[in-house]
């Protein structure tokens, strides 16, 4: 016997193409009364700020590099991820007007293949919003160490490092935004960090133009063997879907959600392609994994750009974890119902990724490998198969369904290249620091950090890890390895790291 839903549609089996535009229409007279008694308070503008806080970033600053990696015929790339990334945004709001009683993310997932799909999606959205919060913490204290080196403090006589005390710090700035369980007031957080994107599009251009940097350089036209890194970081900068769902429930008028989505993707696109253009102009294929390093630190210009980074992921994080706070709120409010339950839930799960970014040294390659193929599935498969299951498009033969499995298709394939591009370059970061370890006469055992001895092999299979290259630079100096200590302290000069999803990219400059 199958499953029937509350209004008498079956959860297991497909709503045929006819049905779906019948019951669209039947709900067109019902869901205006029905919205309005659900609908949020956020206005159309506020809706904008919090779409292009989600989708802008950290990943404005490695475009220049993507572009670098691929070539110019790479910007196609960039624009077909853009255009359907934008396209699957608007098949989320497709599947959520179905039934006005779907409100996130699990429940589009419930609505197309039953608990089973509700499952699915919560581990999935809830997974990948929790591992980019708590890369947030990460990037934060490794660019304040970055810029405050000898920072320290001691505690009931502990010794807490710099970028532990950073990452604490930063997590007790996020902490009140958290508690703003409203989308209208977080807005105005989220207009903090698109103003730091324009901010810092701002200031590369500026060291271009008037700093003496110019834009001499021609590039290549396509760098075959550079295209995976390209795809991977090109779709890295447009996933930010299960967000969606939230800021559709959180408008005041849902209607205009579409629009949303088109001056969203329509100026973050405007932007990356602006700071992939000059970056690659000003910098060639010199040009860093963050453009900000290449920017001479004596320029004001230069300054401004580095220290407005500091501003993205903090003004980022609540709305990340904003769908996983509303989940965890209705599922508990069956148990345990109290006002002050939103805030217990907020405030633990920030703390919760304050001990992961402290307590996990290898957090930032797990994030770069496992972060990248959640994203794929959450912003460009689920949105196609639930709308194919939903709607019933794939019993009939149509151009939506041809665009739509073509987009399945280059998910399956951005995902499987984004995989074993990053697991080959593992391997080979590998390899290269186990050659500087022989070269350098490094073996035996040596102390980490945390005051700990470990093997160089462990260190090998960790070079992925951002401590390591201080780490060994330390190592190097207080054992007289004057020449490996040199090109370790210029490694860390050159690439201060400012992404954990991307410090494998600093390991492949060892020229072996």
């Amino acid at each position: 016997m199958e499953a029937k839903a509350h209004d008498g549609y079956s959860v297991t089996r497909p709503l045929l193409h006819g049905d779906y535009e019948r019951q669209q229409k039947i709900y067109e007279e019902e869901v205006e009364g029905v919205t309005n008694s659900i609908a949020g308070t956020t206005s159309f503008f506020k809706t904008c700020f919090n779409g292009l806080n989600a989708l802008s970033g950290v990943g404005i600053l490695s475009i220049p590099y993507a572009l670098s990696s691929g070539g110019w015929l790479s910007l196609i790339l960039l624009l077909i991820i853009a255009s359907s990334t934008f396209y699957t945004g608007l098949l989320i709001q497709r599947c959520m007007d179905v039934d006005p009683s779907i409100r996130s993310y699990p429940d589009i997932g419930e609505r197309a293949f039953g608990t089973t799909g509700r499952m699915l999606v919560s581990i999935i959205t809830n997974l990948e919003l929790y591992l980019v919060a708590t890369s947030f913490l990460i990037v934060e204290g490794d660019n304040l160490c970055t810029i405050l080196p000898d920072m320290g403090i001691n505690f009931a006589g502990l010794r807490i490092g710099g970028r532990q005390c950073f990452v604490i710090i930063v997590g007790l700035i996020i902490l009140p935004t958290v508690w703003l369980n409203n989308l209208s007031i977080l807005s105005y957080i989220s207009a903090s960090g698109v103003l730091a994107s324009v901010i810092i599009l701002g200031s590369v251009m500026w060291a271009g133009t008037f700093d003496g940097i110019g834009f001499q350089e021609s590039g290549t036209l396509v760098n075959w063997k550079g295209v995976p890194t390209a795809v991977s970081l090109y779709t890295f900068c447009y996933c930010a879907h299960p967000v969606f769902p939230t800021l559709y429930t959180s408008m005041r008028n849902q209607r205009r959600f579409p629009e949303v989505l088109l001056v969203c993707f329509l100026f973050c696109t405007i932007s990356y392609t602006s700071m992939a253009v000059f970056g690659y102009l000003m910098f060639g294929s010199k040009v860093e994994s963050q453009v900000t390093l290449n920017l001479p630190t004596q320029n004001i210009s230069s300054r401004v750009a580095i220290y407005t980074t500091l501003v993205n992921p903090i003004s980022k994080y609540a709305l990340m974890v904003t769908p996983i706070v509303n989940a965890t709120e209705n599922w508990l409010r069956s148990y345990y119902n109290k006002r002050s339950l939103s805030f217990v839930i907020s405030t633990t799960l920030v703390i919760s990724t304050v001990i992961v970014a402290l307590a996990l040294p290898f957090f930032g390659y797990l994030m770069s490998l496992v972060g990248s193929l959640l994203s794929v599935t959450a912003s460009i498969l689920f949105p196609c198969l639930f709308y194919l299951k939903i709607s019933g498009t794939y019993k009939k033969l149509s151009f939506d369904l041809v665009i739509i499995w073509g987009i399945v298709v280059m998910g399956f394939l951005i995902g499987t290249i984004d995989q074993n591009w990053k697991s080959k370059m593992f391997a080979k970061n590998c390899w290269k620091m186990e050659q500087l370890f022989r070269r350098s006469g490094v073996n035996g055992s040596f102390p980490t950090r945390g005051g700990h001895c470990c093997t160089y092999k462990s260190l090998v299979t960790s070079a992925v890890h951002d401590s390591i290259p201080s780490l060994l630079f330390q190592f190097a100096k207080s054992n007289g390895h004057t020449k490996f200590g040199k090109e370790i302290e210029q490694e860390i000069n050159q690439s201060s790291v400012t992404n954990p999803s991307f410090v494998s990219i600093y390991f492949s400059k060892f020229e072996i």
